[in-house]
């Protein structure tokens, strides 16, 4: 039996993207999944096209960054299934720019979403986890978690800290499973935020080359699926012929 099957499993990002596709395939795998975003009208959409395939799936509407909301997501994937088994930290903004154009409000919103989203989700879980003696957290990082681009300075920073906060977490439980997924480039709408025209036009070149989501969706499912007694804590998943 899938150690997927009958896994109760919150996604954050969810309307689109890694988050959708994830969505999907866990469903797919028996999994029941709550979908969180802002854009309600998408998460419902697909909740319904996950129930009409036989899956089992509900959704919130969610700001990652109002620490009261994540509480409240977290306590309705237990009312509404029973339990918590993954909570799957998603939600991200990139808004490329850079550092000399002081783009300041678009800075503290990727500290924001990136990480105070992580560590809301971390804070509203962990109790649940440590009282059922088992859990597990998956925090998207990115291939930016490990080098640093032009305009991508901040980006590349919050990125670091959810590696840093997610390593620092796996070494505290003895009990709750904990896995980066860092993806290289890949075709979602991550990045449309840019405002900068020349770091708009950069990530339109670098994804010449991408991966689709379902890849990354695919290693979320991986370190899921492993027993109990394996965690998976850090993927690394780009094009083959990415060099960055």
């Amino acid at each position: 039996m899938s150690e997927i099957k009958n896994k109760v499993v919150a996604i954050t990002g969810a309307s689109s993207g890694i988050g959708e596709a994830t969505a999907r395939l866990l469903a797919e795998k028996g999994a029941s999944v709550l979908l969180g975003a802002r854009r309600t009208e998408r998460l419902e959409a697909l909740a319904n096209e996950i129930n009409a395939n036989g899956g089992k799936a509900a959704f919130a509407k969610l700001d990652v960054t109002d620490a009261q909301n994540m509480q409240e997501f977290v306590d309705y994937a237990i009312a509404q299934f029973g339990k918590l088994d993954v909570l799957f930290s998603n939600a991200g903004v990139m808004p490329l720019s850079m550092m000399a154009s002081r783009k300041t409000d678009e800075w503290n919103r990727m500290i924001d979403v990136n990480i105070r989203g992580v560590l809301n989700g971390i804070n509203a879980a962990l109790p649940v986890f440590e009282k059922q003696g088992s859990g597990h957290f998956i925090n998207t990082a990115s291939i930016g978690a490990h080098l640093v681009v032009p305009t991508g300075a901040v980006y590349c920073a919050t990125k670091y800290a959810v590696w840093a906060i997610s390593e620092g977490l796996r070494q505290e439980s003895e009990t709750t499973r904990v896995t980066t997924i860092c993806p290289g480039v890949v075709e979602t709408e991550l990045g449309n935020d840019i405002t900068e025209e020349a770091s708009k036009n950069a990530l339109k070149e670098f994804r010449k080359t991408s991966l689709s989501p379902d890849a990354i969706a695919r290693g979320v499912a991986y370190a899921i699926e492993q027993p109990k007694d394996v965690d998976v804590n850090e993927l690394i998943i780009r094009p083959t012929i990415s060099v960055f």
